[in-house]
């Protein structure tokens, strides 16, 4: 049985995009980040106190991008989700450390102060600049996806899920203009499938 902790507004859209791509049967406890995540019941399950946590068969695992290799490897080969080739199961895990470490902090700064922060709080400063931090790795981007139709070739993995699934936000909630690449908005359109559609379809 798969249990997966979290909700669809949050970073466990990810992990239930993936679940939702591989068709496996999965329950969703609905755990909100404010105040839920810091339930005795819930911390028992992850220390840290944030979502998304799975729980597979006994196995606990916790930060979202983690969860999405462990589902692609586990349940994916058969459906194109986990790559074949050992080079590429490892351009699989660099692209998705590379969201977290490259997209994540200057999506965050533009998502929290341009659309998910109370008004009052938001600093537009703050916001700009996360915009212009994600130039650079949309620069990367871009160049890596070249003629490619997907990060990894003519297949959708899961480095093309890890990756748009965090930076999806930019040009929706983080309101960031992504117009001056073609060819990662093409891309993030066709990453636009319709498992990930059935996740907020679901809210």
């Amino acid at each position: 049985m798969i249990t997966i902790y979290g909700i669809p507004a949050s970073r466990a859209s990810r992990s239930l995009w993936m679940l939702e791509e591989l068709g496996l049967d999965y329950e969703n406890v609905p755990t909100h980040f404010l105040g839920e995540t810091q339930k005795p019941e819930f911390l028992a399950v992850n220390p840290n106190g944030r979502i998304p946590a799975l729980v597979d068969d006994g196995l606990v695992l916790f930060e979202s991008l983690a969860i999405n290799l462990h589902l692609a490897r586990k349940y994916g080969a058969d459906k194109g989700l986990w790559p074949k080739h050992p080079d590429d199961q490892s351009r699989a895990i660099q692209w998705s450390i590379w969201a977290m470490t490259e997209v994540e902090p200057p999506v965050m700064k533009a998502l929290m102060n341009r659309g998910f922060l109370p008004e009052a709080q938001r600093d537009a400063a703050v916001g700009d600049q996360g915009e212009r931090e994600l130039q650079k790795p949309v620069k990367v981007l871009e160049g890596a996806l070249g003629d490619r139709v997907h990060l990894l070739g003519g297949d959708f993995t899961v480095a093309d899920l890890n990756v748009a699934s965090v930076l999806s936000w930019a040009p929706t909630m983080g309101k960031c203009d992504l117009s001056a690449y073609p060819k990662v908005s093409a891309w993030l359109a066709r990453c636009n499938r319709p498992a990930l559609q059935r996740v907020f379809a679901k809210r």
